[in-house]
C-alpha cells in the first residue's frame, strides 16, 4: 500500500503520468527513478525542468518564462545580486565551522536580534529548518521536564526523527510520536465561533489534559503562525495570544516556527508571530534566511535556552559557517534597505483585493485570505456547504503551469487551497499575470 502525504503527494508527478511526457522529460524522470531514493517527489503531472531564475521569474530549458508564485526559499528573489556577491567574496576568503572565532556570525546575530522582542537574546545556528525545530523541541523538553508537544492537525515541522514525529502533514506513512498531540487548525472560514482565540486555546487545553491523563508531561506548543500547511490561516490578528497564555499556564513553552511566515513575508510585521502581539520562548527559522544558501537559526530567551545549553554542548559542522552567515547578512540587509516588509504589505494587499474580486466571477472560490505576500485561495464545490474541491484545485495548478506558466501549489487537509507565496521580489505589474491566469483557467475548467 502506498501512503499519501498531504504536502508531498497532493501536487506531484506519479508513474502513471510518464506516458504523456515528451522524450527529454521522460528521460530525466526515468533517470531520477533509477538513481535517487524513492522518497523524492516532483511537482506537477508534467514536471518543470528549470535552468535559470531571476527575481520572481524562472526559465525552463526551452527558454519559457514562468511567474514564481510559490517559492519562499529564494525569499528576496532568485539569484539576488547582493547574496551572490556576499557568498562569492566570503568563499574567496574562508569557510569553516564555528569552533574558530569569526566576526560574521556575531555581526549578523547582533543585527538579527534587533528584529525580535527584547526578551529573546540568544541565537544558535544550523543548516535546515528541521534541525532548528529539532533543537527547539530538545530545549522545550529540557526546560519543562516534559516530552509532550502539541502541533496543528496538518502541521509540517521537519524531517528528523523528532520533527517528523510532530509533522502530521507527512502522511499516514509517518508515525507520530506517542507524545505528540494534534489540535484542529484555527480555521476562521470553517469554524463557527464568535471568538476563535478562545476556541483555539480550549483545543490546546484539551490536549494538555489528555497528556496528563496518559502520564505525559507537557513540554510545548510548536506552531507556524500563519498555519500554512493547514491551508493559510492568518486571521483574526491577535487570536494566538490566548493559546500562548494557556501554554504558559501549563508550564510549557511556545515555539514559533517562522520558516514560512518570517522575514517580512506577512507585511504587517517582520515576524509572523508579531502580528498577533505574542512573545515566543523560542523562534526557529530556515529557508528564507539565506535566499537559497542552507542556513537556519534558533533564537531564544536566555533562561529557556540555558536549561539545555548549560548542560549539553551543541555542535553543527556547517551551522553558522562564514559563507552562510554572509548570505544571511545580505538577505537581512536587502530586506531592510529595499523596505521589503512595507513592499510585502502594500503589494500583498493589492493582490488580495484583486483575488477577492474573482469571487464575484467564480462561485467556486470560497475564500481568499492572507497577510502580505502569503495568501490562501480556497476552492469549493458550493459556498453554502463549503465542500472542498480538491479535483478543481489540482486541475487548476496544472492549467496555470501548462497554459499560463504560473507556478504554485496547494495546501490544507483537503488539498483545495492554492498557496500563493511568491518571492518578495513580486511586483505590482505581476498581479495582472497571476490574476488573469487564475481567471482564465477557472473559466476554462468550469466551462
Amino acid at each position: 500500500m502506498v501512503t499519501r502525504s498531504t504536502i508531498m503527494d497532493t501536487n506531484s508527478f506519479r508513474a502513471e503520468h510518464a506516458t504523456a511526457l515528451d522524450a527529454e522529460t521522460r528521460q530525466l524522470t526515468d533517470k531520477r527513478s533509477k538513481i535517487l531514493g524513492g522518497s523524492y517527489r516532483l511537482f506537477y503531472r508534467n514536471p518543470v525542468h528549470l535552468v535559470r531564475g531571476e527575481g520572481q521569474y524562472l526559465w525552463d530549458e526551452a527558454g519559457n518564462q514562468y511567474l514564481d508564485a510559490y517559492n519562499n526559499v529564494a525569499s528576496i528573489g532568485h539569484c539576488h545580486p547582493a547574496v551572490i556577491e556576499a557568498v562569492n567574496q566570503q568563499m574567496k576568503m574562508l569557510n569553516t565551522h564555528t569552533r574558530y572565532l569569526h566576526e560574521g556570525i556575531l555581526d549578523y546575530t547582533e543585527k538579527l536580534l534587533t528584529t525580535v522582542p527584547t526578551e529573546i537574546d540568544r541565537a544558535m545556528y544550523m543548516c535546515t529548518g528541521s534541525e532548528a525545530n529539532d533543537l527547539a523541541i530538545r530545549v522545550a523538553q529540557s526546560y519543562s521536564g516534559g516530552t509532550g508537544i502539541i502541533v496543528s492537525q496538518e502541521a509540517y515541522h521537519g524531517t528528523s526523527a523528532l520533527t517528523s514525529g510532530c509533522s502530521p502533514a507527512l502522511g499516514s506513512g509517518q508515525t507520530l510520536a506517542d507524545t505528540t498531540r494534534l489540535v484542529p487548525a484555527p480555521d476562521a472560514y470553517r469554524v463557527d465561533t464568535a471568538d476563535l482565540g478562545e476556541w483555539f486555546a480550549n483545543q490546546i487545553q484539551q490536549q494538555i489534559d489528555d497528556m496528563n491523563a496518559h502520564g505525559i508531561k507537557f513540554a510545548g506548543f510548536l506552531a507556524d503562525s500563519i498555519f500554512s500547511s493547514d491551508g493559510v490561516m492568518p486571521n483574526p490578528v491577535g487570536f494566538l495570544q490566548k493559546a500562548v497564555d494557556v501554554v504558559h499556564a501549563n508550564g510549557g513553552i511556545f515555539i514559533a516556527d517562522e520558516v514560512q511566515p518570517g522575514f517580512a513575508r506577512t507585511g504587517d510585521a517582520f515576524w509572523g508571530f508579531a502580528r498577533h502581539g505574542v512573545v515566543p520562548d523560542i523562534i526557529t527559522t530556515g529557508k528564507p534566511m539565506g535566499n537559497g544558501i542552507p542556513v537556519s537559526g534558533l533564537l531564544a530567551k536566555s533562561d529557556v535556552l540555558s536549561t539545555f545549553s548549560d548542560q549539553i554542548p551543541y555542535f553543527n559542522t556547517f551551522g553558522g559557517n562564514p559563507v552562510s552567515m554572509a548570505a544571511a547578512q545580505a538577505v537581512l540587509n536587502v530586506i531592510q534597505q529595499e523596505q521589503l516588509q512595507a513592499h510585502s504589505q502594500r503589494v500583498g494587499a493589492l493582490l488580495q483585493a484583486e483575488l477577492t474580486k474573482l469571487m464575484e466571477r467564480h462561485e467556486c472560490v470560497g475564500d481568499v485570505r492572507g497577510a502580505g505576500l502569503f495568501i490562501g485561495f480556497e476552492l469549493v464545490k458550493d459556498r453554502q456547504s463549503k465542500t472542498p474541491d480538491k479535483v478543481l484545485a489540482l486541475d487548476l495548478i496544472e492549467e496555470l503551469r501548462n497554459t499560463h506558466r504560473v507556478l504554485t501549489s496547494v495546501a490544507g487537509p483537503y488539498g483545495n487551497v492554492l498557496k500563493l507565496r511568491p518571492p518578495l521580489a513580486f511586483q505590482i505589474q505581476d498581479i495582472d499575470w497571476l490574476v488573469n491566469a487564475l481567471d482564465q483557467s477557472l473559466l476554462k475548467l468550469k466551462a
